[in-house]
């Protein structure tokens, strides 16, 4: 067990974003609303 677990993994590399896309899912993310009404969820978008 400590064999295992002792080895070095590869780490993921994380990829670059350009700043527009960043943007764009900032965007995005503010003009999605959840509303909870009893026992249901709508889902709107405010675009």
């Amino acid at each position: 067990m400590e064999k295992i677990y002792s080895e070095e993994k590869n780490t993921c590399k994380l990829a670059k974003a350009s700043p527009e896309t960043i943007q764009f899912l900032l965007d995005y993310s503010r003009s999605f609303r959840i509303t909870k009404y009893k026992k249901f969820k709508f889902e709107t978008s405010l675009n």
